[in-house]
């Protein structure tokens, strides 16, 4: 349930737009002439998306693809993101977003004609035809894919070129749009994951570590290749017993000829989002370590 929609008006016709629109409940539509007009203008606080949240559909304006820092994913390709949209609907207590943005309300972009072109650009560049293409940099992956409806345009994109790679980084179990598709092998859904414990703790609105587990079995069936991200490991007492535990869960579910690669991270936040979680969560067990 949204408050309010604001729909940039060249965009208002669009068949993506009409979709969303067809997919969400909200209080009311207002037409604007940009969302950087909007958005962000006045800092709203990250938790007040528990109460009020408003949803904003637009253009992509800029860089529509970024390189990726150095070190960023797997191998020595390239390593680009792209920007399909802005926040989420989880609530992870160590999520950078809160720091990151002005505001928590999402914007979804829809223009992915523009996205793939320029992807497609890239890839038409001598040397770079093997790149891996990153989404949910800025937001996840899945959660909204069935409001949003893009998948099947993007899997044509690495269905005709097949040496580069799609990393779909998520927390979510909403794979419905993707048991619509035929896997690729060149298409990996990669999932955010932890112990149990530590889930339950800090990974507010986000589904479970069982049902995520679930989810992955269900890609697995299907024939999708799947990433791990241990990220962040938070300490937790009794730990390693929870963390080994997952990791024997997952290798019951998740074959090697399967696993595509496997991330380990802890929390790192810069000044700015730290002052935002220490103000958000000033209880949690995240602050500190036995």
């Amino acid at each position: 349930m949204f408050e309010t929609v604001f729909i940039e008006k060249n965009v208002e016709d669009c068949e993506y737009t009409k979709h969303i629109l067809s997919k969400i409940t909200f209080k009311t539509i207002k037409i604007i002439n940009s969302y950087e007009d909007v958005w962000g203008r006045v800092k709203k606080p990250y938790l007040q998306k528990r109460e009020t949240l408003n949803l904003f559909i637009a253009n992509k304006k800029g860089t529509l693809v970024k390189e990726a820092p150095v070190a960023y994913g797997i191998g020595s390709e390239k390593h680009y993101y792209y920007i399909h949209s802005f926040n989420c609907i989880y609530e992870c207590q160590y999520c950078y977003l809160q720091g990151f943005f002005n505001s928590p309300d999402i914007v979804l972009f829809v223009n992915h004609n523009e996205i793939i072109c320029e992807m497609q650009k890239i890839v038409d560049t001598k040397g770079l035809e093997n790149s891996w293409f990153h989404a949910g940099e800025y937001s996840d992956s899945l959660n909204l894919s069935h409001v949003t409806n893009e998948f099947k345009q993007y899997f044509e994109f690495f269905k005709k070129n097949k040496n580069a790679k799609l990393e779909l980084r998520t927390k979510s179990v909403n794979i419905k749009e993707l048991l619509k598709l035929s896997p690729l092998k060149n298409i990996y859904v990669s999932f955010t994951i932890s112990s149990k414990k530590s889930g339950d703790a800090f990974d507010f609105k986000c589904p479970s570590v069982t049902t995520r587990l679930k989810a992955i079995k269900k890609l697995v069936d299907y024939g999708y290749n799947i990433g791990i991200h241990l990220d962040p490991i938070i300490y937790h007492e009794d730990f390693e017993n929870g963390y080994e535990s997952l990791l024997k869960e997952l290798s019951n579910i998740l074959p090697n000829e399967r696993l595509g690669y496997m991330s380990i991270g802890v929390v790192r936040f810069t000044k700015d989002v730290y002052r935002e979680v220490e103000s958000n969560y000033p209880d949690s067990s995240i602050h500190s370590q036995d």
